[in-house]
């Protein structure tokens, strides 16, 4: 459920305070059936999930580890106090991350991005800044654009997941934090592409090996900069009855897929990239200029590849859609892709973005070294 949270508390309290139980939150699950392996069983024993080692240390769970995305996930988005030190905040808030993950227990993970009034010239010059840009199709209001700080939790179960949210939002609140927007999400299990709420296998293009992420994912330096990424959020909503309502082979001339598997019209196998030179006979291309998949395509854009570990959303009958999750090294990534789908793309006439951001995500956090440290400056 979509909420907009309001500061319950002025009374300062500790992050690391044990928070009252939440409601188990409610799930829904999308109809289609995932073409890829079932998840493994989410026991309450599951290990801590672990961030990748990196030069400079470890990178924050949540981006690609685990490999396998967790089912159930929740994207909050808050501003923190002018009037208080943010890097104090945020340094509390990673102790309480280490706190909720250091137990074993439903692949628990939170990853935590920082907005761009927090982060400063330091990140903003290595990464070309992370204001976004307006785009086509877009529901802007204060509430839902941009944001201080980024708090993704992901779990093998939405109970969990509320719970660790729950918790996290109302320490942050008493800090002082205000709560902008926040959406639940949900995928079905499985360790590669999963069909999104249109039927179609989603994230095919994404980066598959070590050598890959570290080019297209990861900075790599200097300083505190190493070991952290670029995340863009946006809530999509999807006029999914429109969509569906063409006949199936113009759907997949939309997406530039076949629905049954997945694989591209240019031929091949599910997790086959595009051959975007394919013809027919005639000399018509068999993935249609207009395709999604096309339009999206590195190879079109020029822009890099981005991570995608998107989740689908449910709110009611009318909203519903994608809760898009994007990691990449430059901003520019995410723009220029975005740019061209603008430029025309057969399946952005049925979206609309209702909530948008961009947040540096720093490296991992330790007891030692704090959440933002070397970032925030001299804030705090």
């Amino acid at each position: 459920m979509t909420t907009q949270r309001d500061n319950p508390s002025r009374v300062r309290r500790s992050l690391l305070a044990v928070l009252p139980m939440a409601a188990a939150l409610g799930a829904c699950r999308p109809d289609a059936p995932t073409v890829t392996l079932p998840a493994p069983r989410g026991a309450g024993g599951e290990p801590p999930v672990q961030g990748e080692a990196g030069p400079g240390g470890l990178r924050q769970a949540g981006v690609d580890r685990p490999a396998q995305p967790q089912t159930h996930a929740v994207v909050s988005v808050y501003d923190l106090p002018s009037h208080a030190g943010p890097a104090g905040v945020v340094a509390r808030l990673g102790e309480a991350v280490l706190e909720l993950t250091a137990k074993p227990g439903k692949a628990l993970t939170v990853t935590v991005g920082l907005g761009p009034r927090l982060v400063g010239p330091a990140v903003l010059g290595v990464a070309s800044g992370l204001e976004l840009p307006a785009f086509a199709r877009e529901e802007r209001t204060a509430r839902t654009w941009g944001g201080d700080l980024l708090v993704q939790v992901c779990a093998s179960d939405p109970v969990a997941v509320g719970l660790a949210d729950k918790r996290l939002a109302q320490a942050l609140t008493a800090e002082g934090a205000s709560g902008r927007w926040s959406q639940t999400g949900f995928r079905p299990p499985g360790n590669g592409p999963v069909r999104n709420l249109l039927g179609f296998p989603d994230g095919i293009e994404n980066p598959r090996t070590r050598p890959e992420m570290d080019r297209e994912v990861w900075l790599d330096g200097p300083g505190p900069l190493a070991d952290g990424t670029i995340a863009v959020v946006r809530r999509l909503r999807i006029d999914a009855t429109g969509f569906l309502a063409q006949s199936a082979a113009r759907q997949e001339e939309a997406i530039g897929r076949r629905k049954s598997d997945g694989a591209p019209l240019s031929g091949g196998e599910a997790l086959d990239r595009l051959d975007l030179s394919a013809k027919t006979p005639r000399g018509r291309y068999l993935v249609p200029a207009m395709a999604h998949a096309r339009r999206a395509n590195p190879n079109a854009t020029g822009s890099g590849r981005m991570l995608r570990r998107g989740y689908s959303y449910h709110n009611g009958p009318t909203d519903q859609g994608l809760l898009f999750v994007s990691f990449q090294r430059r901003l520019r990534t995410f723009t220029a892709t975005q740019r061209r789908l603008d430029d025309g793309d057969d399946l952005m006439r049925f979206v609309t973005a209702t909530a948008s951001g961009a947040f540096f995500v720093p490296r991992a956090f330790t007891p030692e070294r704090p959440l933002g440290g070397g970032v925030l400056g001299e804030q705090g």
